[in-house]
């Protein structure tokens, strides 16, 4: 101990006769160093750490597939999760949840909050406890039975200040009555959803349940020692006992599901979670590690050159006694001492730098809350901080450690050119930085032109951050179902009012906003086309808009007319479909008028009166669906003899869009109308935009950030070597000079001498990033892996840099004077 104390105090000792030295080495291994920390935390809460459930092994999500109708993925039905629940052999239980949004009334100002529907085993497959009170029975999840409601713990903090006599009473939600059973516990989210205020019982009435509505997700929890393909076999078992258990819906028939050819297809629960973030994780891992390599070749460099300095005192320890073994174990002490002292100041830079990630929580990242400085990222820079000390230190070891006594003596003396062999491991360090920054840069620049591309999309609507959107409900306990009109005379109202706020130009309501998820689909029947024995329509996508929605969205109808609040109320039988729908079928927006569609056999047919412009719902890098816009009040309308949208997003169109004054002024209309009624959801459509490109802007931004890093400590490794080479070989110069060298030859000399080493780091690189790029493929947008615009770009651009690097040391050349030059040492 006192000897490591005693080595450790003399390391300290000579770090601090080199401040400088220290420093930029210090400050280059703390950025590799936690950079690699910061995003390994990511890896490991996102994708290494089991889901935060007892035994998440046994957790899986419940999906189907349907070929017959090009439906990879397919949600849960209510009449399939009853035979699954009550048939099956291999599960212990299975559940359904599904998103949802409530209005909370009866306590001071209308309260809009989000909330979650869940059957009643849903979250004992998690593990879930109550804090207070108990979760829902099978009692409290049939039809009929009083309704109840579950707290999370910060909604009872908010809206209760956690008092513990909570159950028992009554919250109005959405109109009702409901009693407080339960507080689940803090800290518990529910995988990886935005955590809700509420959370109901679905109450499905089995009598009632008929096949189809496959809106809801589902989970399910594995009996000890079942596979999943037991699992899958078992559920594909029961489906035929499906379709002949519950009635098809009006104007459908069984044949109609039995083409849809529905199989499970079933998946660990942790992949619903994480989604396909995985990709971009990776490639980040692998560029940030890239960049550590970049800083450790250019603080071994350091170590080369501060070696060099001290290689006569090395050659005089060497010829005193010191053995090989002795010098090369200093060497890498110092060398640990450096790496583990810089990978703490990283450590500490990763922790704010999580901290800050957490707080921003970016859209498209999954798990937020479960990323954090944890053991396994302990651990994991502590790796660092041995493999970089290692990696740093061995080079100078094996270059120095080894050198002969008598020509480390005799350069003593008056300082001669330094030879070729000395000068190799710091070219070769150069090398691998420029190829490693090479990769790395074109790595972004393929990142940026992914997303120059996604921005030169046409979305589908215009000026985004220019349209105001909110969601509104209108419950049943204010207006009855049997007087659907008074509901949507209620939505013009407001529209009126919102229509009379200064600086608004346009206003609308919808059923969904582009790009928000509101998401409708179902098969479609057109009167003119015929189907092959066993052969389905396509799945199309349903909007639900009043007039004008186009016009206030910036949409164009390429054909026809809009629709008007005369078919509104007089429910006439017409509808508006996309370009792509139009061109799909009658291969023009023109011929597409007049045609007539529906979905169900029980359908009225309704007419086609215009074709509006494709609208990317699910993100421009996406294709836009093929979608159907209906009027929000019909007769027969999927089988139903009545369809009312009364949740609906008002669009209003103003430049004060996503101001606090403008949303007050709002808020004062809509109550001016209805009072009892929160604006929830309320955002622009320009947010929503931006959501959409979150994972490549993510990418983008680390990408951009590994690039440039390795880019400045490779152009900082280039520079050192001229730089030093220029002062090391002062007396040759002079002599070059004294026999009438140009001062023009000398300068282009060393830059040569940089130039080949950039050359040779480029054509490295180059061979790498050809190899390596497809691997970013998934993660690209109309742009290929080996772009040669940007492949030529960023090599040229490297060049340039790496000029820039070569000829300001090359300058000092052209400054030296002969005759202090052959005086010097």
């Amino acid at each position: 101990m006192a000897l490591f104390t005693d080595r450790l105090r003399q390391v300290l000792r000579r770090l601090s006769r080199a401040p400088l030295f220290t420093a930029i080495t210090l400050v280059t291994l703390a950025i590799g160093v936690g950079a690699n920390t910061v995003i390994f935390s990511v890896v490991e809460g996102v994708l290494l750490k089991p889901l935060p459930y007892p035994h998440p092994e046994q957790l899986i999500g419940v999906w189907h597939t349907a070929p017959g109708i090009n439906i990879k993925d397919l949600n849960m039905a209510p009449s399939i999760y009853f035979i699954d629940r009550e048939q099956n052999t291999t599960l212990q239980d299975i559940g359904v949840y599904d998103g949802d949004s409530l209005n909370v009334t009866g306590a001071g100002e209308p309260e809009h909050v989000r909330g979650l529907d869940v059957t009643d085993g849903t979250l004992p497959i998690l593990g879930v406890a109550p804090a207070l009170g108990r979760l829902f029975t099978r009692k409290d999840d049939s039809p009929g039975s009083p309704e109840t409601v579950l707290l999370s713990y910060g909604y009872w903090q908010k809206k209760f200040g956690s008092d513990r006599s909570v159950i028992g009473r009554s919250i109005t939600v959405d109109g009702k009555p409901r009693e407080i059973i339960g507080v689940l516990p803090r800290g518990v989210h529910f995988l990886d959803q935005e955590d809700a205020a509420l959370i109901l019982p679905f109450q499905w009435d089995r009598s009632k349940i008929k096949l189809g509505n496959f809106s809801q997700r589902a989970l399910a929890r594995l009996k000890p020692g079942v596979t999943m393909a037991q699992a899958s076999a078992d559920m594909g078992r029961l489906l035929p006992v499906v379709l002949r258990s519950f009635p098809t819906p009006e104007g459908f028939s069984v044949s109609l599901f039995e083409k849809a050819r529905i199989t499970p297809n079933l998946r660990p629960l942790k992949q619903d979670v994480v989604g396909n973030i995985g990709n971009v994780l990776w490639v980040l891992m692998g560029s940030i590690a890239m960049a550590l390599l970049v800083a450790c070749a250019n603080v071994a460099n350091l170590l080369l050159v501060r070696v060099e300095g001290c290689r006569q005192e090395l050659a005089i320890r060497s010829a005193l006694g010191a053995g090989w073994g002795r010098i090369a174990t200093e060497l890498i002490f110092e060398s640990v001492v450096l790496g583990v002292a810089g990978s703490l100041i990283g450590l500490a830079l990763a922790y704010g730098a999580l901290r800050l990630l957490v707080a921003m929580a970016p859209t498209g990242l999954p798990r937020i809350h479960e990323i954090g400085i944890d053991l396994p990222v302990l651990l994991f820079t502590l790796a660092l901080a041995l493999f970089t000390s290692l990696l740093i230190g061995s080079i100078p070891v094996i270059k120095f450690a080894g050198a002969s006594t008598t020509s480390g003596l005799r350069e003593g003396g008056r300082a001669l050119s330094q030879s070729r062999e000395r000068h190799r491991a710091r070219k070769a360090l150069v090398v691998v930085q420029v190829a490693l920054a090479l990769v790395l840069l074109i790595c972004s620049g393929l990142m940026i032109r992914t997303f120059r591309a996604l921005t030169h999309v046409s979305p589908g609507f215009e000026s985004p951050e220019s349209v105001q959107a909110f969601r509104f409900y209108i419950p049943e306990t204010q207006i009855p179902d049997s007087q659907p009109e008074r509901v949507v005379r209620m939505d013009e109202e407001i529209l009126n009012k919102l229509a009379a706020i200064p600086g608004v130009s346009s206003v609308s309501f919808t059923s969904a906003v582009p790009m928000d998820g509101y998401d409708s689909n179902d098969v479609l029947y057109t009167e003119d086309h015929t189907y092959n024995e066993g052969e389905l329509p396509p799945i199309r996508r349903f909007k639900f808009v009043a007039p004008g929605s186009f016009a206030t969205l910036g949409t164009r109808l390429v054909a026809g007319r809009d629709l008007t609040w005369t078919d509104t109320y007089q429910k006439r039988p017409v509808a508006i479909i996309s370009e792509n729908f139009a061109r799909e079928y009658w291969h023009s927006p023109n011929g597409a008028l007049g045609k007539r569609i529906r979905v169900a056999s029980t359908d009225d047919w309704r007419e086609i009166v215009g074709v509006a412009q494709d609208v990317h719902d699910d993100g421009v890098d996406n294709p836009a669906p093929s979608t159907v816009y209906w009027p929000v009040m019909m007769d027969h309308f999927e089988g139903e003899k009545q369809e009312l949208r009364r949740g609906i997003a008002f669009i209003i169109r103003s430049p004060r869009a996503g101001s606090q004054s403008f949303m007050k002024e709002v808020q004062q209309q809509v109550w001016s109308i209805n009072p009892d009624v929160p604006l929830a959801n309320v955002t622009t459509l320009g947010e929503f935009y931006t959501k959409s490109m979150a994972r490549t802007s993510f990418a983008l931004v680390m990408l951009c950030v590994a690039g440039g890093m390795a880019l400045l400590l490779g152009i900082v490794g280039i520079y050192g070597v001229i730089s030093y080479s220029v002062s090391q070989r002062t007396r040759e110069i002079g002599i070059r000079m004294a026999l009438g060298a140009q001062r023009g030859t000398l300068t282009a000399m060393f830059v040569r001498q940089g130039l080949l080493l950039t050359g040779i780091g480029i054509a490295c690189g180059l061979v790498t990033a050809f190899a390596t790029m497809r691997l970013m493929s998934s993660l690209l947008f109309n742009v290929s892996p080996v772009d040669p615009i940007t492949y030529a770009t960023i090599t040229v651009g490297t060049v340039a840099v790496a000029y820039l690097a070569c000829y300001l040391p090359s300058r000092r050349a052209a400054t030296v004077d002969p005759v202090n030059a052959l005086r010097a040492e």
